[in-house]
């Protein structure tokens, strides 16, 4: 948790303010791609070392990235700053029966996050990343977490969280830690994003892709 007794760093302030710049007026910043050392660090906690001025553009900024992309979520490493900071949001889509369990998760500016799973049920889906762009893979997650987190205010909040929201929970907070999707992901499962359309699209649960490109579930 952070508060009014923060410090903040000016260096670090000045770098932030000069990133968010290069978004233009738009505030759509580049992301960075596979190989970029940023995604392979550990990121620093968030104790307050931004102002709050420079923290809400940050937020701002990274909001619209993730939304232009669009992916629903963002994690700061993937904009080059290796701060324990996300977004995500995602929403329901037309298909209520879909086995993903796809679930209204709104807008959360994620400081900090981290996770534990409840239960052992995992669940098994294509998973994608805007860092490593035009491929998805299927990836074993928890289906069930305590997420916890603190907002932009610095308060504290613990969340169970089921399904797509777990997901992408775990994802972006995994990016945090220098992890990304595929390094534990099914291998001989990746695809390119036209022949995910093509052959998997109509099956979310990759069984027929598991039988066909050969790997277990």
């Amino acid at each position: 948790m952070f508060g009014k007794n923060a410090k903040v760093d000016i260096a670090l302030n000045r770098d932030v303010e000069q990133l968010i710049k290069t978004g233009g007026k738009e505030r759509i910043l580049p992301i960075v791609q596979a190989g970029e050392p940023v995604l392979r660090q550990q990121t620093a906690a968030y104790t307050g070392q931004l102002s709050k001025h420079t923290l809400t553009k940050l937020i701002d900024a990274m909001h619209t990235t993730m939304l232009e992309a669009p992916g629903v979520g963002l994690a700061a490493t993937q904009i080059g700053l290796g701060l324990a900071l996300a977004v995500v949001e995602d929403h329901v889509r037309d298909d209520e029966d879909d086995p993903r369990e796809i679930a209204e998760f709104p807008f959360h500016v994620i400081i900090n996050p981290k996770y534990t799973p409840v239960g052992e049920k995992t669940a098994s889906f294509y998973e994608g990343c805007l860092s490593f762009d035009g491929y998805q893979a299927v990836r074993k997650r928890w289906l069930d977490i305590t997420a916890e987190w603190d907002d932009e205010e610095g308060n504290h909040h613990a969340e169970q969280l089921h399904g797509w929201p777990a997901r992408i929970f775990q994802h972006e907070t995994d990016h945090l830690s220098g992890e990304l999707y595929i390094d534990r992901a099914e291998i001989r499962s990746l695809t390119t994003y036209e022949n995910l359309e093509d052959y998997w699209c109509n099956d979310p649960v990759p069984t027929e892709a598991a039988e066909e490109l050969g790997f277990d579930l």
